[in-house]
């Protein structure tokens, strides 16, 4: 067992980069913490990394210790087979973690658990050389990887202690059930001399007093752990509810308690936040840390933390109020990184790096898109561009709306249904598209929020703001970004030759009338999906141009690097195009970043989610990594978010800065070093390298004029500079040039 511990161990080690030695630790100011002894919360590894690897597998438990803040705590959960050997498991039945059901499929059976009659496999019915002989660990949880299921062994308590972790965690859950059956977790520590463990815990009263001499003399701390509020605690047949009123009679035989999140911070029926209760600074009065337990990447808690994990350990850590004394988890890294390097954010930190935080229709992860509170968010959120896709009402009036079909994103569909019509040229679909309601009946429309996860994960974003926010013009974007000092812009042919309207031109225009043409504080970048549509703003020195590449590509040759520089001076690429992705891991990494820069052209990278279906098991279901990959792994010039916060606190964290020696740094994942650890017979197989980018495919042909279609404005009037203008319609080349449509874009950062 230990052997093959040990050989995972150094195998693990050349897949993932460790932080840099904490030589400069002292330079870091001390952080004041509102724990009970004033030091930093602890991370407590739930069965080491059981986020991605079988719990207290090996490679759980060693890549918890390499990707974690220096002080870990390994916990165990402690199982006993029927010659009283110790192993780590959380569920007191194996069929759910490991092969036994297939092993002995006519093995099952029922045994009565604290009043309850639970049916399985049973660790008490097979001897410890039968379980390591035969069974094997599987992923516990069905959304995690299961290409490691069926290969590592289960661990044994002694195993995990010979990993010498940090600190040592074990978790007696079910003694009295144990004793029952004539087996002792008591004896069976007194068999080990208590060496090596740091926190023994249990929900039973009874087994913690047991021990108590045993762990004074072996300086360990006994954790009480409290369980559901209406479950019956054992030794005292009272709830656990009615505990929690008399703290004071607790600290008598423990040191501090266990609590499910949600005792802290309760969450309502619509699951938002409700205020904390007062049960750690109650604890902390009577002498007693707080742990919390519950927490894991992919499984969302409240809306309130916009999917992002982090946030949550931060509402914990760093309310101002009070902080918990240390977090049970399934990701360490994450509590690790929360913890050290984001808590005590204050203020307008300065950045690492020169990588710009790109918006996709605003703060859109939290309020509909190109909504002005879209837009507000994020520039509360610290994004460096925010971007307004240009779509042109039946007025002419060009405003903020990512799509010009209309039915996802507003309400439309309840209020104009009738006006639903074909257009083949911009989708094969039915729509309601904008250039057929005038802007009165825009602005009457409530904007939808869009969850892209919703249907294939169930994951809503922000239900009590769905129709918050109201859109706005471009002359209003224009202004609004202008005054905060960030801005952006998007969208051409289809408009142009059969109604009469030109977004390139209305966008000119605006961005004359804003000034942003004549200065040079704030740098104005112009997107678009169509070199020809690039081509109209080369004359305005003071623009960026960036061009879109919807494709997938998995090289950049210099021709092709050589034919954009001739149209644009930046990318915005596809996540895939820079790491490719296979089964939801990272199978790789392309040079496209490097070839671009080869030729001086800047790359952004689209589009970021926090959802964790959305992220790679290698980003360890936390948006931060991937962030993280992307740039300081890839040396990408920005990054386009749904989620600008999340992107900000990263940068604006000294963890970014893998150029400072530090005690922790946020790293960058390693495409293709979780995959290497599953069998060969395993992995997913290899998928096709995406092609390279051709340079014909950068060139697209001149868009068409603007048709005059004076005799079929809605108001009457002569179309003006602003965009109700045209010239002598034609129809020329309409279908090579329907990709101006889809997005042409204008940006605006800071420098």
């Amino acid at each position: 067992m230990l052997r093959f511990v040990i050989l995972v161990s150094l195998f693990l080690h050349s897949c993932v980069a460790a932080p840099k030695a904490p030589s400069a630790a002292a330079a870091v100011p001390a952080k004041k913490w509102l724990t009970l002894n004033g030091q930093e919360p602890a991370v407590v590894a739930k069965g080491g990394f059981s986020g991605l690897f079988p719990e207290s597998s090996a490679p759980a438990n060693d890549l918890a210790i390499s990707t974690s803040s220096p002080g870990l705590t390994m916990l165990c959960n402690l199982q006993m087979t029927k010659d009283g050997v110790g192993i780590c498991l959380s569920d007191i039945r194996l069929d759910n973690a490991t092969t036994i059901s297939t092993l002995f499929p006519k093995a099952q059976k029922t045994y009565k658990v604290n009043g309850q009659d639970l049916k399985g496999w049973f660790a008490l019915d097979y001897t410890a050389d039968t379980i390591f002989t035969n069974v094997s660990l599987v992923q516990n949880i069905f959304s995690r990887p299961s290409i490691f299921d069926g290969q590592m062994p289960i661990s044994a308590v002694e195993d995990v202690l010979g990993t010498k972790p940090p600190k040592f965690w074990l978790s007696v859950q079910y003694d009295s059930f144990y004793m029952e059956h004539k087996l002792s977790a008591a004896e069976y520590l007194r068999s080990l001399r208590f060496r090596g463990f740091t926190y023994i815990s249990s929900p039973e009263i009874g087994f913690l007093k047991s021990i108590g001499r045993d762990a004074v003399m072996s300086k360990t701390k006994l954790i009480f752990e409290f369980k559901d509020p209406e479950a019956i605690e054992p030794t005292t047949s009272k709830k656990y509810s009615e505990l929690l009123l008399n703290l004071a009679a607790i600290k008598a035989f423990a040191s501090g308690v266990v609590v499910p999140k949600d005792y802290i911070w309760p969450i309502d029926s619509a699951k938002y936040l409700k205020p904390a209760s007062t049960i750690v600074a109650d604890a902390h009065k009577a002498g007693l840390e707080v742990y919390a337990s519950g927490f894991a990447n992919d499984m969302p808690a409240s809306y309130n933390y916009s999917y992002d994990p982090s946030a949550e350990y931060l509402q914990f850590v760093d309310n101002g109020q009070f902080s918990v004394d240390g977090f049970i988890t399934d990701f360490p890294p994450t509590a690790s990184q929360a913890i050290t390097c984001f808590s005590h954010q204050k203020g307008n930190l300065p950045r690492a790096g020169h990588a710009l935080v790109i918006t996709h229709n605003g703060a859109s992860g939290d309020y509909p898109g190109c909504t002005d509170l879209a837009y507000q968010k994020a520039v509360e959120d610290g994004a460096d561009v925010i971007d307004c896709s240009v779509q042109m009402s039946k007025d002419g009036i060009a405003f903020c709306h990512d799509s010009a079909d209309l039915t996802a994103s507003t309400t439309a569909m309840t209020t104009f249904m009738t006006r639903a019509t074909s257009v083949p040229e911009i989708q094969p679909t039915n729509g309601i598209f904008s250039f057929d309601l005038t802007w009165a009946e825009i602005q009457s429309l409530k904007p939808q929020i869009q969850s892209p996860f919703l249907t294939k994960a169930g994951l809503p974003r922000n239900p009590a703001n769905k129709n918050a926010g109201k859109f706005i013009t471009l002359d209003d974007f224009l202004k609004f970004s202008k005054e905060k000092a960030v801005t952006g812009v998007l969208n051409a042919a289809y408009l142009a030759s059969k109604k009469g309207l030109g977004i390139v031109e209305a966008v000119k225009s605006a961005l004359t009338k804003s000034t942003l043409d004549k200065q040079s504080t704030q740098k104005v970048l112009i997107q678009s999906y169509d070199s020809s549509v690039l081509a109209g703003f080369e004359a305005v020195p003071p623009y960026t141009r960036v061009l879109t590449i919807d494709k997938e590509i998995g090289d950049a040759p210099k021709p092709s690097v050589d034919e954009i520089k001739k149209h644009a001076d930046a990318v915005n690429l596809q996540r895939s195009s820079l790491v490719p992705i296979t089964e939801s891991f990272a199978a790789g990494k392309t040079n496209v970043v490097e070839e671009m820069h080869k030729g001086n052209i800047s790359v952004y990278v689209s589009v970021l989610r926090n959802e964790y279906v959305s992220v790679a098991f290698d980003y360890f279901s936390d948006p931060t990594i991937e962030f993280a990959t992307f740039i300081a792994g890839n040396g990408v010039d920005g990054v386009v978010t749904e989620f600008p916060a999340t992107a900000t606190r990263y940068l604006r964290s000294p963890c970014s800065d893998l150029n400072k020696e530090q005690p922790y740094a946020i790293l960058p994942a390693e495409p293709g070093s979780l995959l290497s650890v599953a069998a060969k017979e395993a992995q997913p197989p290899a998928s096709a390298p995406s092609p390279p980018l051709d340079a014909k495919d950068v060139i697209d042909p001149p868009l068409p004029p603007v048709a005059n279609m004076v005799a079929n404005n809605a108001t009457g009037a002569t179309p003006d500079a602003s965009g109700r203008s045209g010239s002598i319609a034609t129809t020329a080349n309409l279908g090579l040039s329907l990709l101006a449509i889809l997005a042409t874009g204008l940006l605006f950062a800071t420098e």
